[in-house]
């Protein structure tokens, strides 16, 4: 029915890259709204739970060396390896790890057997943070009315729990109405938490002094072996700065950056400065250090802008989780799932219900279980290095592969940012323990599912049931009419670039009849983001009124056969699309008897997904009324 493109080098049309986007000032909200979510409402749980890991009443050198350690990290890991190195390895203008991984096995050889499951394991890990982010983000900002009255705390957790379901019931209607608002919320989000920063800097302007990265190195000395659980508390402070990368498609690389430099890292350094000079005044501080910056009478009112944010941000990290459920789709890595397009405006605005709601009980899970932001934070970050270590080493073969570095200046500063990966790496793990073995967990289990949907439907492609007839001996049974013809049009979808699909063979066997106006259908995804329409449909005409037609669609795009085989009929085949009617294979998978193509478990897993993954009418809007399928048994 439809396969990803075939391994090798894949010739990308020539096409204006999205990520070259010129910045504007609607693309700087747009960036704000969407890209920094996560990163923006870091500071609410993070120098508290960096305060934590050194017993809450931190010298003023310790707090000094912490704050260090948080600046360095923002500008090594998020303004430079991200912002700088990263989001310039863009797959024809889109990002993110599954975009990195198809760029880099193209030319990578027999190093892409081990890329590939790196790309996977990566990308799977995404979902393992997506039921995380939320749940933490809306606990951290409602924890904030304790600050002003403790009558309140009780209520936090059911108050989070509340918001949590709205916002994931919410994703039925998509968010193109309100969408339009997360940048100037953002942007206040961002105003505010610097001002509020700045004021306290200015009381103890001593707090610039961390911009010096000896204080950060001489508190891992200080500190030892117990500056890994440091590092641990550090991490969160960049954990979103892969959405720089992931949403640069969407956004554009330029207002991203321009967002970065020009109001985000400025208001994120000066709300951690500002939370580090009230520890210096005050080193007992108790309570989250990020309410503290505000005078009592603003604190509620701050509650709710911070649960504005996070909102925002779980939305960010939802959207993000249905766009790379698509990608995993089309590069067949996934199976397929019903998606819905909530926006007719935004190609991004989508809805895939089964992720949706799986994402809502696993999120609502974890914020009643730890109850707490402090104690989730805890099983936060995990999965997030693991991703960013993975992102390093594909992109050390986009600087080889793809950019033609000299090995020395790939090895030098990939080398750095392994380095660094690794140190924050090991650091996350010492939370395993603490929670950080569920978004591993989670992340792993999507892993076993993209590599069983994969293998399986190789196995499909490689049954002797699914072997094509002799295209030649077809065509003549055909010519010398054998095969009587009837009127009407079909067109018959394959799973391979057969010309001569089983479901063709096995249709006419049982009809004992063609149609006059036959057409077989190959649908390919390729490994670029968006195939031009000059380029979508091939035909090739093989006998009388018989023509074989590739459509080819990018990796992102959703795929609409009626408007490709418009296309195809442009370029002289003759479809009559008004009373075409489509076949489609529908097998149903056994166990095979001598020699399985699959071990038991792997095969029963695939089993219940190909027996669910959304049909052909659905992914391909196609008319229900003019499809058929013609099944039968697959042994596996």
């Amino acid at each position: 029915m439809d396969r990803p493109a075939a391994p090798g080098p894949t010739q990308a049309p020539p096409q204006t890259s999205p990520a070259d986007r010129p910045v504007t000032v609607a693309g700087g909200l747009a960036a704000l709204g969407i890209v920094y979510g996560d990163l923006g409402t870091s500071p609410l749980y993070t120098y508290q739970t960096i305060v934590g890991s050194v017993g809450g009443r931190p010298s003023a050198a310790d707090a000094l060396g912490l704050l260090s350690l948080v600046v360095w990290a923002l500008i090594i890991t998020v303004s430079i390896k991200y912002s700088i190195f990263v989001m310039r390895a863009d797959n024809h203008g889109e990002g993110g790890i599954l975009a990195l991984m198809a760029l880099v096995s193209r030319s990578a050889g027999r190093a892409a057997v081990v890329l590939v499951p790196a790309g996977l394991f990566g990308a799977a890990l995404i979902y393992g943070d997506g039921i995380i982010t939320p749940a933490i983000s809306v606990l951290s900002a409602l924890e904030g009315v304790s600050v002003a009255t403790g009558a309140l705390k009780p209520y936090v957790l059911p108050a989070a729990l509340v918001v949590l379901l709205l916002l994931f019931s919410g994703q039925v209607r998509g968010t193109a109405s309100i969408g339009r608002v997360f940048g100037p919320v953002m942007l206040l989000w961002f105003v505010v938490i610097g001002a509020l920063g700045l004021l306290s800097v200015l009381r103890h302007p001593e707090v610039a002094r961390a911009l010096d990265p000896r204080l950060a190195i001489q508190v891992m000395v200080a500190h030892g072996w117990h500056s890994f659980i440091v590092l641990g508390g550090v991490f969160l402070a960049i954990t979103g700065g892969e959405a720089l990368y992931a949403d640069m498609g969407h956004i554009g690389r330029k207002p991203i950056r321009a967002s970065w430099y020009g109001i985000v890292l400025p208001a994120l350094l000066l709300c951690y400065a500002g939370q580090t000079a009230l520890l210096l005044a005050d080193p007992g501080l108790q309570g989250n250090p990020f309410f503290r910056l505000a005078p009592v009478w603003a604190v509620v009112p701050l509650v709710v802008l911070a649960t504005g944010a996070t909102i925002i941000a779980s939305q960010a990290i939802i959207t993000g989780v249905f766009s790379l459920t698509r990608q995993a789709m089309q590069l067949g890595w996934f199976p397929g799932l019903n998606i819905r397009q909530t926006s007719d405006q935004e190609y991004g605005q989508i809805y895939v219900p089964v992720v949706n709601w799986t994402m809502m009980v696993c999120t609502l899970a974890l914020a009643f279980t730890f109850g707490s932001s402090e104690r989730l934070a805890g099983a936060y970050g995990t999965a997030v290095s693991t991703t960013m270590l993975l992102t390093t080493a594909l992109l050390f073969n986009a600087m080889r592969d793809v950019w033609r570095w000299p090995a020395p200046l790939a090895l030098l500063l990939s080398g750095v940012f392994l380095a660094i990966d690794l140190a924050f790496f090991g650091a996350n793990l010492l939370k395993l323990r603490e929670g950080g073995w569920i978004p591993l967990l989670f992340g792993g289990l999507l892993f076993l599912v993209m590599t069983t949907w994969r293998r399986g439907m190789e196995a499909v492609h490689r049954s002797p049931v699914n072997q094509p007839e002799s295209a030649a001996a077809f065509l003549a049974d055909l010519k010398t009419g054998r095969i009587a013809r009837v009127p009407g049009t079909a067109v018959f979808l394959s799973r391979s670039d057969n010309v001569v699909p089983p479901v063709l063979v096995r249709h006419v066997a049982q009809i004992k009849a063609l149609q006059e106006i036959v057409v077989t259908l190959t649908v390919r995804f390729e490994e670029y983001p968006r195939v031009p329409l000059s380029q979508r449909a091939e035909i090739k005409r093989l006998g009388d009124d018989f023509w074989h037609v590739t459509v080819r669609f990018g990796f992102v795009e959703i795929p609409n056969l009626a408007a490709a085989l418009a296309c195809a009929r442009e370029q002289g085949c003759p479809l009559k699309l008004d009373d075409a009617v489509y076949f489609a294979a529908q097998d149903e998978v056994v166990r095979k008897a001598d020699r399985p193509r699959l071990p038991g478990w792997r095969r029963m897993l695939f089993a219940v997904m190909y027996r669910n993954a959304v049909r052909a009418p659905d992914r391909f809007d196609l008319p229900a009324e003019r499809f058929l399928e013609v099944g039968q048994q697959i042994a596996l």
